[in-house]
């Protein structure tokens, strides 16, 4: 597949997708919506991915929001369809059913920051700076961060940074649990690579049950999200990961994973 905001390739089950428009610091425009998505589908439908970073080219950004450009147009009408278009992708990304963990190697800032939020992981760099300024430009997030950043670091932290703009760093990030790791710049794609690469080793239907557990059940009462759990336990004991895992585990051995 060809794009022209992106880039992508697989490699050992991983994917990598990388935004390229760094002369704009990767910034977020209609086109880079619809290829996302296209390629989100892709890789939904390709076993041979298990798991998916996803990085900004260049070393000043991650993703600096969304095209000015295209918000200054917008009224109404067109500024929800607008919002309701990036929530759509980053929805399909969130709940893709593979691992996606956000490679975060500048600036994240209100669309930026958004994406990371809706991926399942978020490693960041020694220089990765954070933030919903969008309040400074008159609006508030519009592609789920008000929604789900608070669910990440709790209500109180979220005000704080929807109220005031702030952008924050990476070890501030991290201390109020914005992102999951932070490693030196030029050591980040390889972490990720790492952490990727132990995900794709695992049983892809279990790593499957796992992320639609932990999606569907944290919108439920306790008792609801454990039959859930059930419900998804049963289905994979009847899978032939399932009894390829067991055996391999009582002959003592290293199992053979087919997503079957």
């Amino acid at each position: 597949m060809r794009f022209e905001t992106l880039l992508y390739e697989i490699q050992n089950h991983v994917a990598t997708v990388t935004l390229n428009r760094p002369k704009v610091l990767n910034a977020l425009n209609a086109q880079v919506f619809d290829e996302l998505e296209d390629i989100f589908t892709d890789m939904d439908r390709n076993q041979s991915v298990r798991a998916i970073l996803i990085t900004g080219a260049g070393e000043k950004a991650f993703a600096a929001g969304a095209d000015i450009n295209e918000l200054v147009r917008t009224n109404a009408a067109t500024g929800e369809r607008t919002a309701k278009r990036g929530q759509g992708v980053f929805s399909m990304i969130e709940s893709c059913g593979k691992p996606v963990i956000a490679l975060i190697n500048g600036f994240a800032l209100g669309g930026g920051c958004e994406l990371a939020l809706a991926c399942t992981m978020r490693l960041a760099s020694d220089r990765a700076r954070l933030g919903q300024p969008e309040i400074k430009l008159g609006l508030i997030p519009g592609y789920g961060g008000s929604q789900r950043l608070p669910r990440l670091v709790g209500p109180s932290r979220a005000l704080r940074l929807l109220l005031t703009g702030d952008i924050i760093d990476a070890d501030e990030s991290l201390r109020i649990g914005l992102v999951d790791e932070i490693h030196p710049a030029d050591q980040l794609l390889a972490r990720g690579h790492e952490l990727a690469s132990r995900i794709a080793s695992a049983a892809p239907l279990a790593v499957t049950g796992c992320l639609e557990a932990v999606r569907r059940g944290s919108h439920l009462q306790l008792y609801e999200a454990m039959r859930v759990e059930a419900e998804i336990f049963g289905q994979l004991c009847e899978t032939e990961d399932k009894t390829e895992g067991t055996a391999a585990f009582l002959e003592k051995r290293a199992p053979r994973w087919h997503g079957r």
